[in-house]
Formats: structure tokens, C-alpha cells, sequence
């Protein structure tokens, strides 16, 4: 059985007597002839769920992906992989929170989500503090600049980032207030 429930002659009449007419003709009578279809279009017969799928998978295979060709677009998304377990743990339903059931919002499971990462991290590393509280990589690299900064005597000036970094990514940290009196000296990415 189609769970799609079609309009009834009943149906359409009660709406077309709704807003003042009598029948769908009268809803185009504002449109003139010369600019109205004359006669049915002359589509092809309808096809079955399966042979979309199968004519759309052809169409698809003709696409090629940044999995086999080499993309510059993208200014800093590079390759990489995101294991699959990433997606099930933060499409778990204790990261959301049940406010907007049409856009779940992270703001409640976010939280969440960086203090069990900044646990793991300090118990991984035995470092007593752990830092989770940037949502993007020039925040990020910023926020690293800086805790570097804290972290060497006052002797010392640079800071050396590798020329992979994305120019936005170093320039963020240029222009946060980390950045202050410090240069930061580019070096070539070493490839393994």
C-alpha cells in the first residue's frame, strides 16, 4: 500500500470552493492562452524505484572523486581519514540536546564532548591540563601558539610552523594577542 494519500475529487473541490472558485482551469485564467501548454507533455513512461537507482549509479560512475584525483580546492581541506567510530560516538543522543528536534545542537554534548577528550588526553599524556575549546584550525593553532609561548622562557621569540599549516591558520595566530612580539619563522613540511 503507497503511503502516499492523493487529493479526492471531494478534497479539491472543498479547496477550490475555499478561495472563490469553481474548477482548476479558473486558477490559470490570468494566464494567457498563447502562453498555456495546449496539449499533455511528452514525457517517457514512468520507471521503477530499481531502474532510477540503476540509471542514476551509471550516471554517478561517470563522476570522479578527490579520492582519485588530486584536488587544490579547498584552501587547507586535505586529505584525511576520519574513522568510523568518530561518527557514532558524536551522533550519540546524550551529545544533543532535545530543544530543537530539527537541528540538534551540539552546545550541551559539545561540552561534553571536550571534557571526555580532555580526560582521555591527560590520562594518555599525564599532562595536567588539555586543551579542547576551539571549534576550527585557526583558532587552533592560535590557542597552540600561545600556550607555547607560556610555555618558553621569556628568552626566546619565534615560533616555527611548518609551511604545511594553511597561511589563514598561521595568520590567525600573527594577529591573536599570543602572537604579540613573537615572530613565527615558516619551515619546509617534512613528508613521511
Amino acid at each position: 500500500m503507497s503511503r502516499y494519500t492523493s487529493v479526492t475529487d471531494a478534497d479539491r473541490a472543498e479547496m477550490l470552493a475555499a478561495i472563490g472558485v469553481d474548477s482548476i482551469d479558473a486558477l490559470f485564467a490570468d494566464i494567457p492562452e498563447s502562453l498555456r501548454l495546449a496539449e499533455p507533455l511528452d514525457l517517457k513512461p514512468g520507471l521503477s524505484e530499481q531502474e532510477v537507482y540503476d540509471e542514476l549509479r551509471r550516471l554517478a560512475q561517470r563522476n570522479v572523486s578527490t579520492e582519485d584525483e588530486v584536488s587544490f580546492l579547498g584552501g587547507g581541506m586535505y586529505d584525511h581519514y576520519v574513522p568510523a567510530l568518530i561518527d557514532s560516538i558524536t551522533s550519540r543522543s546524550e551529545f544533543m540536546t532535545p530543544y530543537t528536534p530539527y537541528q540538534p545542537e551540539v552546545s550541551q554534548g559539545g561540552l561534553q564532548a571536550m571534557f571526555e577528550y580532555q580526560t582521555a588526553i591527560c590520562e594518555l599524556t599525564g599532562l595536567p591540563v588539555s586543551n579542547a575549546s576551539v571549534y576550527e584550525g585557526p583558532s587552533a593553532v592560535a590557542a597552540a601558539g600561545y600556550v607555547a609561548k607560556l610555555s618558553q622562557p621569556s628568552a626566546r621569540r619565534r615560533l616555527v610552523v611548518s609551511r604545511g599549516v594553511h597561511p589563514h591558520a598561521r595568520e590567525a595566530w600573527s594577529r591573536s594577542p599570543g602572537g604579540g612580539g613573537w615572530r613565527c619563522r615558516r619551515r619546509r613540511c617534512a613528508m613521511a
